[in-house]
């Protein structure tokens, strides 16, 4: 069901036309390729192997049953020396037999299951944030691939309006040769100029098409040339950082807690019920050599203090331990707020740039337009056009340039900062 709905949310309102092209949204790519990368269905293993730890853990408390036997031969056994006509005194073989079982029942264990089982759970936070940070690179790549193919998208709506353009000269100077006011050559220099726009046309869809069958793999959703991308809106920059490496070290410093934790529960008494039933020669009875059953109860105490010779270097171990993540944490966060520096810096550039380009198009736009009345009227000849026509093109790629490299920079430092907001809700 979760793939049926994120599938729905890719196409929005898309009906189902086969002549209708496929809508793709950012977010739902990231979420895709979230759901569609096999490393994800490690995570569905590590929940189930963290629920079998704890069941396994919990099952400490209920009774277990142990089968012993022993066959013995001694050199020695206990001999009465009296001779008394009254009674007979029995000899104790020196071959020996004893098998039993025994029942034993947990009253008190000092902590030790509770530990296992908060263990059990905090391997399982660690290894899942670990599996989030394998998986992040995802989006970077999503990316790369999206804002690759809208720039090309948007490359091939400005190199159809410079087709347009051409042809529109073409068509003027057509008139002109007509009327014997120009050459034929402009004709053709305007010509080679709408077949180079072809090329690059012919250029950029077969690009678009590379990355479309990239991005078509990671999400597993069928992408063609016709599919359309659309362009995102700009996200909302926050400065905090929340990536799942975070965590990571986090999880990580409760796991050696919990060392700690258990270091202290292993020098408490463990406390047991416990029922041995047997048969067994010479049995309970200290005056009968004969095979005989029996049975015995009561309660167990151990109290193991040998740990307390290593109690204080294993606490420095893991202070040590917390040491050496905090120091890891510090410079993931340093070099975090480095590339932060970086990507702010990129975003405020081609903010910058961008404010101006439409200035400079609608400038070039008028030089363009005076160009072709000038073109029209005989006194502009077609390689001077083309000139301009080709000003007002670059400075339009220009400006997508400018416009996608803003959006993509705001989505790396999302990225970054790990504040997307389709990974914080996996």
């Amino acid at each position: 069901m979760a793939t049926i709905t994120a599938i729905l949310m890719l196409f929005g309102r898309h009906h189902i036309h086969a002549q209708e092209p496929a809508k793709v949204d950012i977010a739902s790519a990231y979420q895709l390729a979230y759901k569609n990368y096999p490393l994800i269905q490690q995570a569905h293993l590590i929940a189930k192997t963290a629920e079998y730890s704890v069941a396994n853990a919990a099952k400490g408390y209920l009774p277990t049953l142990s089968i012993n036997g022993q066959a013995t031969y001694q050199s020695t056994v206990t001999d009465f020396p009296l001779n008394n006509p009254l009674f007979t005194l029995p000899n104790y073989s020196k071959d020996q037999y004893k098998i039993y079982g025994e029942i034993n029942q947990v009253i008190y264990d000092g902590g030790r299951i509770s530990n296992q089982k908060k263990a059990a759970k905090a391997n399982e936070t660690v290894q899942q944030q670990n599996l989030k940070i394998e998986l992040y690179t995802l989006y970077d790549r999503i990316n790369q691939l999206f804002f690759g193919a809208v720039i090309i998208d948007e490359q091939l709506k400005i190199n159809g309006l410079l087709k347009s353009d051409i042809q529109n000269g073409i068509d003027k100077t057509k008139a002109l040769v007509a009327n014997g006011l120009a050459y034929r050559s402009n004709v053709d220099e305007l010509t080679a100029q709408l077949l180079q726009a072809e090329q690059s046309q012919t250029e950029l869809n077969a690009t678009k098409k590379a990355y479309l069958g990239m991005l078509s793999l990671l999400i597993n959703v069928p992408l063609d040339e016709n599919s359309v991308l659309e362009k995102p809106a700009a996200p909302i920059i926050s400065e905090e950082i929340n990536r799942p490496e975070i965590l990571f070290y986090e999880a990580q410093k409760k796991i050696d807690d919990l060392q700690e934790q258990l270091l202290k529960i292993q020098l408490r008494p463990r406390l047991g019920f416990f029922v041995q039933g047997g048969y067994a020669r010479p049995g309970l009875n200290p005056l009968s050599n004969d095979f005989s059953w029996y049975y015995i109860g009561g309660l167990r105490l151990n109290w193991d203090l040998g740990g307390l010779y290593t109690l204080q270097n294993q606490k420095k171990i893991l202070a040590l331990n917390k040491e050496t993540l905090d120091i890891q944490k510090e410079t993931f966060l340093f070099n975090t707020k480095i590339s932060q520096k970086q990507q702010r810096a990129s975003i405020e550039k081609y903010a910058e740039l961008f404010k101006k380009d439409d200035a400079i198009i609608a400038l070039l736009e008028s030089v363009k337009k005076a160009a072709a009345a000038q073109l029209e009227n005989g006194v502009l000849s077609a390689h001077d056009y083309i000139n301009e026509v080709n000003a007002e093109n670059k400075a339009r790629q220009t400006r997508i340039l400018h416009e996608i490299k803003l959006l993509q920079e705001q989505y790396n430092y999302q990225s970054t900062t790990g504040n997307i907001q389709t990974l914080n809700n996996q």
